[in-house]
């Protein structure tokens, strides 16, 4: 089975040497660098070029959010998981709208952090309840009929229009009538931001 290159990006020598240990116990994970601030982190990742980034938020020279941001202007489909000591609400947004795609905290079990990289490198978004619970307190709950539901859960993996009907056997002119329907539901302008609302609401849910 093919390794899953992970850079960390973690200010704590303690902290990131704990991880290392951890993630190198697994034969599917292979740690390819190490980096103690934003500005590091973000000149390693143009470097190696890693699957997965495991990424502190609060970090020296340049913030966590800020290193999401500059990750995926340049490189749109890095894919980063959160591991932070904070899980308020405003955190947990930032991170997943500017394209985070899993978040934990700290004391997270490794069996949870080596799931949620899994998880990540395959497209997946891993959110445990508390993440979800926390983006839910932002906004109200919208209405949607089932099989808007069933779209909205499939435009958060990423697939598109096409897709979407092959999977759900319908017509793709139909799904694009449940995509338009569901975005003017939830006041969303485009699927990211569909995507966005969907987490905050509680409206998915990713194991």
């Amino acid at each position: 089975m093919k390794q899953i290159r992970v850079l960390l990006i973690e200010d704590h020598f303690l902290a990131r040497m704990a991880l290392h240990s951890v993630l190198s116990g697994h034969a599917q994970i292979a740690v390819i660098g190490e980096a103690s601030d934003g500005e590091l982190g973000i000149a390693m990742y143009r470097e190696h070029r890693p699957d997965v980034v495991v990424l502190d938020l609060r970090l020296p020279r340049v913030s966590g959010f800020d290193v999401i941001i500059a990750l995926r202007k340049d490189f749109p489909t890095a894919k980063i998981v959160i591991l932070s000591n904070y899980q308020g609400s405003e955190d947990i947004y930032r991170a997943v709208r500017s394209g985070a795609m899993a978040y934990l905290t700290k004391d997270a079990s490794g069996e949870e952090l080596l799931n949620a990289i899994q998880s990540v490198h395959r497209g997946l978004r891993y959110l445990p309840h508390v993440a979800l619970d926390r983006l839910a307190e932002r906004t109200p709950a919208v209405d949607l009929t089932p099989r808007e539901s069933e779209v909205l859960v499939c435009i958060t993996q990423g697939r598109s229009n096409q897709e979407i009907a092959d999977e759900l056997g319908i017509a793709e002119k139909t799904v694009r009538i449940h995509v338009s329907s569901l975005l003017d539901k939830m006041g969303a302008r485009d699927r990211t931001q569909a995507t966005i609302y969907a987490l905050q609401r509680g409206l998915v849910h990713f194991d």
